[in-house]
């Protein structure tokens, strides 16, 4: 028998930040977990691959990083951008709002959804059609802006979780910062800036890395830019999606025999593999991988991840967006697949509920 599933190492969620940035900005039906008092703007700058512990072990490549404090928070499970950034637009857990995983079946659509490639036969206002934090904000006479890269401004995951506002397109720090001092020139506001450098490296090369070591210096050059930046009355918050974990043990589904019986699609990453099964073999088929991947890895069947509430309650149109067997990859293993083979590849990886991937920063500046 499994022990029984962690919950979240902190109080504070990722689902909690904007909400908590809301009701600082005076919106009605939210609360303020992170104590940002009553500011006239807040600044939220999310930093795509950036954990906790990442961050604490490498504290003098981030001086200014370092130096901020706020609460200890968690994200979401799976750990993986298109989850989290769910949770961070919306404010709801993922069995609300529906984006379950890097990749999961749609049962409406009856196909796989990859958020970060949306698939154009899946609106995304149909796939997540809730008012996200942004449109509530908007609503409320609080001006909303997106800072990021114009690549990003239509892209499915934007409209589904992180419409709302106005969007401006900026590519490096300096975009950044110029978009940031317009968006806080006047009235009440909320800005987002996002950055995704530091995933794409981590990814490539490592946590640790040189290269990953010079994009934290990146990132803390753009956070000391943004609190530079920050006009009278106003607070920086500076937040995670995830953090990341290198992979030296692989172990390939599709050449397992025992894997891929009684399997109809395997979708997920290679940290949080969704498996769906063919008629009646859910529970044949969760043996088997339990069997087969050992201490590898943690195996249950959908009712065991519904029961633990790691995805909040589960919206009953939603259930079988998840795995009839879900697999959270445990220590430096990857599972990795032919249906993700470049994704497979990448030494960093993140998805799974170790603490390097589930606690991120909560890091507030204020003036």
């Amino acid at each position: 028998m499994h022990s029984p599933l962690p919950r979240a190492p902190a109080a504070l969620s990722i689902a909690d930040v904007v909400p908590s940035a809301a009701a600082a900005l005076g919106l009605r039906g939210f609360t303020d977990h992170i104590g940002l008092g009553q500011p006239q703007h807040v600044v939220c700058a999310l930093i795509d691959g950036l954990g906790s512990r990442q961050l604490a072990q490498y504290a003098t490549h981030a001086p200014v990083l370092a130096s901020l404090t706020g609460p200890a928070a968690a994200t979401v499970i799976p750990s993986t951008t298109p989850v989290a950034l769910g949770s961070f637009g919306t404010g709801a857990m993922p069995g609300t709002h529906g984006l379950v995983g890097a990749s999961f079946w749609v049962p409406e659509f009856e196909g796989v959804l990859v958020p970060l490639h949306w698939s154009a036969d899946m609106p995304a206002v149909a796939v997540q059609p809730d008012a996200t934090m942004f449109e509530q904000m908007q609503a409320a006479g609080i001006s909303v802006s997106t800072v990021a890269p114009e690549a990003y401004r239509m892209s499915g995951l934007t409209r589904a979780v992180l419409r709302g506002g106005a969007y401006s397109a900026a590519e490096d720090v300096k975009e950044r910062l110029a978009a940031v001092l317009v968006a806080t020139a006047g009235s009440a506001s909320f800005t987002y800036v996002y950055w995704a450098e530091l995933d794409r490296v981590g990814h490539e090369f490592g946590v640790g890395s040189a290269q990953w070591l010079a994009a934290l210096v990146r990132v803390d050059a753009l956070v000391d830019g943004l609190r530079n930046a920050l006009p009278a009355h106003a607070r920086l918050i500076v937040t995670a999606d995830h953090g990341m974990v290198n992979c030296d043990t692989r172990i390939a589904i599709d050449s397992s025999p025992e894997l891929i019986a009684g399997v109809r699609i395997v979708a997920g990453e290679p940290r949080a593999r969704h498996v769906y099964c063919q008629d009646g073999q859910s529970n044949a088929v969760a043996h088997r991988w339990a069997q087969a991947l050992g201490d590898y890895a943690r195996v249950m069947q959908r009712d065991e991840l519904l029961a633990s509430g790691l995805l909040g309650e589960v919206v009953d149109d939603l259930v079988d967006r998840i795995g009839d067997v879900v697999v959270l990859a445990n220590a430096n293993v990857a599972l990795t697949s032919l249906i993700d083979k470049r994704v497979s590849s990448l030494m960093g990886q993140h998805g799974s509920i170790s603490n390097d991937e589930w606690e991120i920063p909560c890091l507030v500046e204020q003036t």
